[in-house]
């Protein structure tokens, strides 16, 4: 696979069709990201079409993330307007039912299962009850095995005759490299397998999994998972995990995490606020509080390109976590009245914040420090006039 994409990109490189626009370094790049983009094709969602509730067979072997993978998209589903169930399969792994039960209860979507019937019986009758219950799509979530063999792929012919799923969807971990490949053949020897989705792909890997899966087995990737939370599941997007790998990073990823993790309404009002020049340490706080919700700082800063702000490795990210955990800590040590009116912090208050906040009147000082510099950017913008922040700030 490495080899014909390496031919592909020497040719390319080497041949007339090259942009004067460009010099030789950044046409390379140019070269590889649109071919590392073919090479793991085109984006492809589910089809969920026919009769309602439409079944989705999730299958794959021991470990590799199954049951959490059909959470995810059973949340995924459930925010795209579907009226999603999941059923428990796997009669086999103790607690499966109950974590996957567990894992319902948390995003308030159904579970069916019955622990004394074989698998075929559960998907049938959860099929049944999906139905009755108004569902239009049913997750469900088959047992694995620590390896291929011929009893749990008759199992899984049988729950595909009973249950007709309109997409049987390989999940595979993406940090076993090779042997995904392998297993991916296994699977497509006895199963019509439609799609993959690759879990751990926030991993060392960087997508090196991806392109061999693609290219052996033909399916298209169609979600890839980046963490363990309930939302870090994302529609695979070729051209953004390309520029992932090359270190380009992926700033649509981010905006679109931001718009579904951030609060509209108060990001509104504090773009109005922030418009007037208005900034206290309440609003530091509160877009600490938003920052949050994006998740670990390291998984932020590998959705951009490599060298923003200076930060490029894990060693970056973890001093980052900690100054953001620092400053969160100051600014929740203080009052109501200092976190207002930053100005009546004098040293005995300091002393207080810092000892509430395990930090040091150091600290407390290049906190604000910190904070009066972006005080003194936001009145800047506000002198703007009647135009007020720029509308690029205003969105972010």
């Amino acid at each position: 696979v490495v080899k014909d994409l390496l031919d592909r990109v020497r040719q390319r490189a080497l041949s007339a069709e090259v942009s004067r626009a460009l010099n030789p370094g950044q046409q390379v790049v140019r070269v590889v990201q649109d071919e590392l983009t073919a090479a793991l094709g085109k984006p492809a969602g589910l089809q969920l079409t026919g009769e309602r509730p439409c079944a989705v067979m999730l299958v794959g072997l021991q470990g590799s993330g199954k049951t959490t993978t059909a959470a995810k998209l059973a949340r995924w589903l459930r925010d795209r307007g579907e009226r999603v169930w999941m059923a428990a399969a796997d009669p086999y792994r103790p607690a499966a039912s109950e974590q996957l039960r567990i894992l319902g209860d948390e995003l308030g979507i159904p579970v069916y299962a019955n622990a004394g019937q074989p698998a075929p019986e559960v998907c049938v009758g959860a099929l049944e009850a999906a139905r009755r219950g108004g569902a239009t799509a049913l997750l469900l979530d088959t047992a694995g095995r620590s390896q291929l063999d011929d009893a749990m792929m008759d199992e899984l012919v049988a729950i595909l005759e009973g249950v007709r799923p309109v997409e049987i969807l390989l999940v595979a971990d993406a940090m076993t490299g090779q042997q995904a490949v392998a297993i991916a053949r296994g699977f497509l020897a006895r199963l019509p397998l439609s799609g993959l989705i690759l879990t751990k792909m926030d991993g060392d890997a960087r997508g090196g999994a991806a392109i061999s899966m693609r290219a052996v087995t033909g399916l298209p990737i169609k979600f890839i998972g980046t963490g363990e939370a309930r939302e870090a599941l994302e529609s695979f997007e070729p051209d953004r995990l390309a520029s992932r790998i090359l270190g380009m990073g992926d700033v649509v990823t981010l905006i679109e995490k931001a718009q579904s993790a951030f609060d509209h309404s108060q990001a509104e009002r504090q773009a109005e606020r922030l418009a007037q020049g208005e900034f206290t340490l309440e609003d530091l706080a509160e877009q600490l509080r938003q920052v949050r919700k994006l998740g670990p700082i390291g998984k932020i800063l590998d959705l951009l390109p490599v060298g923003v702000g200076g930060m490029t490795s894990g060693m970056d990210a973890n001093l980052a976590e900690r100054n953001l955990g620092r400053v969160e800590a100051i600014v929740g040590s203080m009052t109501v009245l200092e976190r207002r009116r930053p100005e009546v912090l004098n040293a005995s208050r300091k002393r207080r914040v810092a000892s509430g906040s395990g930090t040091t009147v150091q600290d407390v000082n290049q906190v604000l420090r910190q904070y009066r510099e972006m005080r003194r950017l936001f009145k800047q913008f506000g002198k703007r006039g009647s135009g007020g922040l720029p509308p690029g700030l205003r969105r972010i």
